[in-house]
């Protein structure tokens, strides 16, 4: 039988009290770290590339490896923090992904990186859910929307001086301090985690399908659910990666991808306890944003994946200049994305999820002037100015739509699922478009044929954002409940969707 906590451990927190504080301060930490291991790689690539004497598809695994393994068991992650505590799954992600963190910066061989950078995914997928959770389900419902805005304030400041930092350590002490740099506040989160954040067991998400009376709870793992999902992306990943040498095993791998695939959502509908209830996209809204959201993040990985490497490469920029050169986009996210939220609660999700992509595309197609000794105010700045103010007039309608779309005891889910589809699309966006634009192994070694192939690829992407838009043109002028969640202002910066927890909508219900 499990004993009731004391007292003060099992009294809502307030910010104004010193634990509230410490718990607020360790939770923008493990959700730091983990935007650094997303944000700092790519301005390294070309570094990590030449000490290695890797082709590009060491490059693109260096950044899927980590994809895969976060975007596959973010939904697990979730799962176990609900089942074995919110704490005790998060100080373990954040363990995990130091350790895997310092064998990324240790690494002696391109084999060892990427298994490490797979790792580093791990520890990400088990911390990021919990992170937000731990706030909401710890804190005083008078101080939860202000806790969520702070670590949602924090976090994204973290996330604009990613690129920076990481150009900084690649010009200065080199590019394994990119991935050391992620250890230092691992290590202050921890004791922080253990002695002031209060331990938290997550409240059943939806209704057991197998509970006629609909107040059973979520028990059970679909292990074989996750681990079909996530070889369904590597098998996918590793024939787009390899398609360009052709050969029996790109083919067999795609063919295993598609038998994956085929058995995820055979074992999804027969499950009583489904990671992915197969149920949730009878919601046409839900089913149309997560096309959305495929469309977009594949154009957008795709798009700052070959940046980086095109203003270093092409453009001569030093990495540090090229980090910096990534920071205005992020910066208009920051500064205005709330208030789009009001603009989709007026106009409903159409305009602005129509709008939103169109302005990125456009943005992508003007950096066709990034070539050689491209100038950063006349070339790059407009086309970024243009990347970030489609982000801001798309993001939280994204995310307004996609939680009107379900009821509120399926947020937490919904997210998840948006989150884990928007990864998976960049993952697959980075593995595909090199083949597909006729980049070579040694293509970023060549700023000639590397701007070539960049010039091809940058419509694609504007494509896959117009695809979006299309596909938004298909959505209802108003959208049940289109307004901001009720907890607060959601979590997602440049490369994700916002991740909602579910405890605030459960409060919502009570």
């Amino acid at each position: 039988m499990r004993q009731s906590p004391p007292a003060d451990e099992a009294a809502p927190l307030r910010i104004a009290d010193a634990r509230g504080r410490w718990t607020l301060l360790a939770t923008v930490l493990g959700s730091s770290v983990v935007l650094l291991g997303s944000t700092v790689t790519n301005v390294a690539l070309p570094r990590i590339g030449d000490d290695f004497d890797a082709d590009l598809a060491v490059l693109q695994w260096t950044v899927n490896a980590y994809m895969l393994t976060l975007a596959g068991l973010i939904l697990l992650g979730g799962s176990l923090g609900d089942r074995f505590g919110l704490r005790r799954i998060f100080v373990l992600g954040i363990v995990w992904f130091a350790a895997a963190s310092l064998l990324c910066g240790l690494a002696p061989d391109t084999t060892t990186l990427i298994a490490a950078r797979a790792l580093q995914g791990v520890g990400g997928a088990l911390l990021t859910p919990g992170s937000l959770a731990i706030i909401e389900a710890s804190f005083h419902p008078d101080d939860r929307p202000r806790a969520i805005g702070l670590w949602s304030g924090f976090g994204g400041i973290g996330a604009a001086l990613g690129p920076f930092l990481g150009g900084w350590l690649v010009d200065g002490p080199g590019w394994r301090w990119t991935f050391l740099l992620t250890i230092p506040p691992a290590l202050v989160c921890v004791p922080l985690a253990l002695r002031h954040v209060p331990e938290s067991v997550g409240r059943p998400t939806r209704p057991n399908a197998t509970t006629a009376t609909g107040t059973g709870s979520r028990r059970g793992f679909d292990i074989a659910g996750a681990v079909l999902g996530a070889l369904t992306l590597a098998l996918a990943t590793y024939a787009l990666t390899e398609a360009r040498t052709g050969g029996p095993v790109a083919l067999a791998a795609a063919a295993g991808s598609v038998a994956a695939g085929a058995a995820f959502v055979l074992v999804e509908r027969r499950s009583s306890d489904p990671m992915m209830p197969l149920s949730i996209f009878s919601s046409r809204p839900f089913a149309a944003i997560n096309v959305i959201t495929l469309c977009v993040y594949a154009g957008l990985g795709g798009f700052f994946f070959l940046t980086a490497l095109q203003l270093q490469i092409v453009a001569g920029y030093s990495a540090l200049a090229a980090g910096a050169a990534m920071l205005p986009s992020t910066v208009l996210m920051l500064l205005f994305s709330s208030r789009s939220g009001v603009l989709a609660q007026r106009l409903g999700p159409r305009i602005p999820l129509t709008v939103g992509p169109l302005v990125c595309g456009v943005g992508m197609l003007m950096t066709a002037r990034v070539g050689t000794h491209a100038s950063y105010l006349s070339d790059v700045l407009p086309a970024l100015l243009v990347m970030g103010t489609g982000m801001v007039v798309m993001v939280a309608p994204l995310t307004v739509t996609l939680l009107a779309s379900v009821e509120a005891a399926d947020a937490g889910l919904a997210s998840g699922i948006n989150n884990a589809a928007a990864r998976a699309a960049g993952l697959v966006s980075v593995a595909a478009l090199p083949l597909l634009v006729g980049m070579g192994p040694d293509a970023y070694r060549s700023p000639a044929s590397f701007d070539t192939a960049f010039g091809r690829a940058m419509p694609l992407c504007a494509g896959l954002l117009a695809l979006g838009a299309a596909v938004a043109l298909a959505l209802p002028r108003r959208t049940a409940g289109t307004a901001q969640p009720r907890h607060g202002r959601a979590h997602g910066w440049l490369m994700e969707p916002p991740l909602v927890s579910h405890f605030a909508h459960h409060q919502a219900l009570d």
